[in-house]
Formats: C-alpha cells, sequence, structure tokens
C-alpha cells in the first residue's frame, strides 16, 4: 500500500494543532478573567476575588505547561514535514513567529512565577500588575500567530524573488485584509470557551455545595460576560465574512456548498455535497436569506465553486459541515444565556437543578466551537497553504516518505494521548478539592496584618 506522505503530513499537523489549539485558547481566556479577579481584589480588597483567582491560578499553570509542551512540536514540524514551505516563507513568517516568542513566552513565563507564588512576597499592587502581564502575553501570543496565519490567508506586503517571499512592508504584513476580523472572532471565541468552563465548575461547584458563595460569584460573573460575548461575536463572525467573501470568495462558496454564482441566492441550512456530480443532495434551504446575509443585499450575489476549476477548490463537505456545527454550538450557547438571563430575573439562577446540570456539561462547547471554527479556516482555504500563492502540495518536504510520517505521528499520538489526560487528570482534581480556604492562599494587607480567611461577603444576589 502507498503511503502518501502529503496526506499524512497533514493529518500529522491537524493532530498536534487540534490538541495545542484547546490550551491557548483556554490560557487566554484564563489570563484575562484572572487579572479580572486581582483588579477586583485590588480595589474592593475582598479576599473571596482573591480565592477565587489563587484556585483558577493553579489551574493556569497546569493548561500553560501543556499548551508549551504541545506547541514545541510545531516549529519542528515546518522543518521536518514542511521544509518547502519554511524556506519559501520564512522571511516573512520566521520574525512574527520570533516575535510571539519574544514578547509572549517570556512576558507569561515571567510573571506566572510572580503570580503563583510572590501573592505573600509582593505587595498587592505588584501580584495585580503581574496577573495584567500575564494576560497581555496570552493576547501578544494571539496576536502574533493570527498574523501569521492571516497572512497566509491573504497575504499582502510581500513580493517573490526566486519563488520566495520577501517583505516589503512589514505593515501590511501584519495587519493584513483579514487579520483585524479574524483576531477579534478567534479571541471572543477564546473568551466564551473559557468562560462556560468557569461556568461549568461553578455550577459542579454549587450541585456539590463546595465553596458555594466563590462558585455563586463564578456563575453570575462569567454568565454576564457571556450575555456580552455571544452576540458580539455573531456581530464579529458576520464581519469576517464579508472580508471572506471580498479576499476568498471560493472559501466562502464551499463553506455555502454553492456551485453556481447566483443573485438572490438561498441559505442552504442542509446539503449533502457532490464534488463529482457539482451538485448538493438532500437540500434544505430558505429562499433569497443566503444573498442577505453572505451580502447584506437581498438581490447580492454569492458566488459558485464553479467559477474556479477543480484543482482550486477546497473539499466542499468538511468546511460545509464544520461550518454550521460552529453555528449550532453558538445557538445552543445563546439559548444557555437567555435561560440565564430569565432565571436571574427570577432569582433563581444557582437554585435550579436542571439548569445546574445543562451549565455543568457546556464546558466542551467553546472548544467544539474553536476545532470546527479552525477547521472551517484552515479546509476552506485549500488547496493553498499560502493563498492563491502556494500550494499545500508544493509545501511539504520532497524527501519525506510515508513511513518517515507514520513513525512521528506515532510518537506524537502516544506522546499527546499521554500528556493531555494526565493534565486533564490533575485539573479535574484540583477543581473537586473546591476552592482553597486556607490562610496560606490570602495575601497580606497594609501593615503586615492578614484578613480573615472568612469572607464578609453575602450571598450574591441573583
Amino acid at each position: 500500500m502507498q503511503l502518501d506522505p502529503l496526506i499524512l503530513s497533514r493529518f500529522q499537523f491537524a493532530w498536534v494543532i487540534a490538541f495545542h489549539i484547546l490550551m491557548p485558547a483556554f490560557t487566554v481566556g484564563l489570563g484575562s478573567y484572572i487579572a479580572l479577579l486581582e483588579g477586583m481584589h485590588f480595589v474592593t480588597k475582598r479576599e473571596i476575588y482573591f480565592r477565587i483567582s489563587a484556585f483558577w491560578t493553579k489551574i493556569f499553570a497546569v493548561a500553560f505547561g501543556m499548551g508549551v509542551v504541545s506547541g514545541i512540536v510545531m516549529p519542528f514540524q515546518f522543518g521536518t514535514n514542511w521544509s518547502r514551505y519554511a524556506d519559501t516563507t520564512a522571511n516573512v513568517l520566521s520574525p512574527l513567529f520570533a516575535y510571539e516568542g519574544l514578547t509572549a513566552f517570556f512576558l507569561e513565563a515571567a510573571f506566572l512565577g510572580v503570580l503563583l507564588f510572590g501573592r505573600q512576597l509582593v505587595p498587592r499592587w505588584a501580584h495585580f500588575v503581574s496577573a495584567l502581564m500575564v494576560a497581555l502575553g496570552t493576547l501578544f501570543s494571539s496576536f502574533w500567530i493570527l498574523a501569521a496565519n492571516s497572512w497566509m490567508q491573504t497575504p499582502a506586503g510581500y513580493h517573490i524573488i526566486d519563488g520566495r517571499f520577501f517583505p516589503v512592508d512589514w505593515m501590511h504584513i501584519i495587519f493584513n485584509p483579514s487579520f483585524p476580523y479574524r483576531l477579534a472572532h478567534t479571541v471572543t471565541a477564546f473568551y466564551i470557551s473559557t468562560a462556560l468552563v468557569v461556568i461549568s465548575v461553578a455550577a459542579y461547584l454549587i450541585r456539590k455545595n463546595k465553596s458555594s458563595e466563590e462558585a455563586r460569584i463564578m456563575l453570575s460573573m462569567t454568565f454576564w460576560l457571556l450575555t456580552l460575548l455571544v452576540p458580539l461575536q455573531v456581530v464579529l463572525g458576520d464581519m469576517h465574512g464579508l472580508n471572506t467573501l471580498q479576499y476568498q470568495p471560493a472559501k466562502l462558496a464551499a463553506i455555502e456548498a454553492h456551485w453556481e454564482s447566483e443573485s438572490r441566492a438561498p441559505l442552504i441550512l442542509f446539503a449533502l455535497p457532490d464534488s463529482k456530480r457539482e451538485a448538493n443532495r438532500a437540500v434544505i434551504e430558505i429562499p433569497l436569506l443566503g444573498s442577505l446575509i453572505l451580502t447584506h443585499d437581498v438581490n447580492g450575489e454569492v458566488p459558485g465553486l464553479k467559477h474556479w476549476p477543480r484543482d482550486q477548490r477546497a473539499p466542499v463537505a468538511i468546511p460545509f459541515f464544520s461550518f454550521r456545527l460552529m453555528v449550532g454550538i453558538g445557538f445552543i450557547m445563546m439559548l444557555l444565556i437567555t435561560i440565564s438571563v430569565w432565571l436571574r430575573s427570577r432569582r433563581r439562577l444557582y437554585n435550579t437543578p436542571w439548569f445546574l446540570r445543562i451549565s455543568q456539561l457546556s464546558a466542551p462547547l467553546g472548544f467544539i466551537g474553536i476545532l470546527a471554527g479552525w477547521t472551517t479556516t484552515e479546509v476552506g482555504r485549500q488547496p493553498w497553504t499560502v493563498y492563491g500563492l502556494l500550494r499545500t502540495a508544493d509545501s511539504v518536504t520532497p524527501s519525506l516518505t510515508g513511513m518517515n510520517v507514520i513513525f512521528s505521528l506515532a510518537g506524537y499520538m502516544t506522546v499527546y494521548l499521554l500528556i493531555f489526560p494526565v493534565g486533564l487528570f490533575l485539573m479535574a482534581r484540583m477543581i473537586r478539592n473546591g476552592v482553597a480556604q486556607s490562610v496560606d492562599t490570602i495575601a497580606p494587607v497594609e501593615g503586615g496584618q492578614h484578613r480573615s480567611p472568612i469572607s464578609t461577603l453575602g450571598e450574591e444576589p441573583s
């Protein structure tokens, strides 16, 4: 049997990035949440926020370690499996990856030590600043990685000499046409995913009657955050879609499974795309709504895949269904926050068992949505590594064999299937223990006196 190194390399990359992206997604949101808690403690001087911060900081440290270990593999893959891609794009992308390490990783690593071990060693303001620096580091990481990814989607600010990309304008490279939309949409998705994890943990603690006071604050804060972020994400997604229509119309056509360019196009809710026949089967659609949503004009034209040669089209079924999975999860989130607002108005947010069970099960939703969105973005851009300029088939290492990739893939799968369950086990054990109530988690206040570990905060109103 012939082992195709290109297909195997793509599968290996998908395996590695699918696991890795979950940890940065979690730490980006959690870093900002910890900074918010530290800020609440700094302003109000109520130790309950500090206890919650200490609880999540320990979980952050485990997730950060998992993210670092899984992320180390990425640059090795570029050299071993994708050397043509690395050689062709190095002059543009290498500085962006280097800036990510210099501005993000070192900032996170340096101040995470203060955040973890400096609670009784540094003033309250210094601890708050360390939390802000860790959060800023996670956002810097998102900035540079998404700048690089967006350049691959909508390349700008370059010229090509002897088959290699060379930078001409760094501002155009970094702030390429899709970057602002992708950055806002992705970071908001990270925040939403983290909020759902916090809600799940809070619901679990309330149901088990552990750290109930802290859990109520976590549940209330994060549901308010979701009430703001989920509608915002819908708006950002719409803006990103308009940008995709302008700069990557073939991707949009694949996402919507449109074969013929047409005005007044329907919105296809469900179909079974058939690339060989260039048609859809079992179609469920709403007339006119496709043009209205995708172009903001009921008479707007939606591009069709037949406009491009077959060898320049993405595999339609994958982005078509992954996009609908992402949107479906968005609807579930909207339903969840609508119920939360209704229960809050009736002062039953914390004592409705069925809702707490549903909330407890919501933790994976955001991560599934992120993976679905990533699949839509990356598969939808195929067959290109650098959109319209460098094919994926021309990016793989020439001397690579199928057996080479099988060997490395087996190693990666083994290691990842060991690291991630262990990390999740450690985090689950921390969650089962509840929020620490010991005086060790309480920072000294002015004059060197500890405040009482018993919070003076009453029951959080619904």
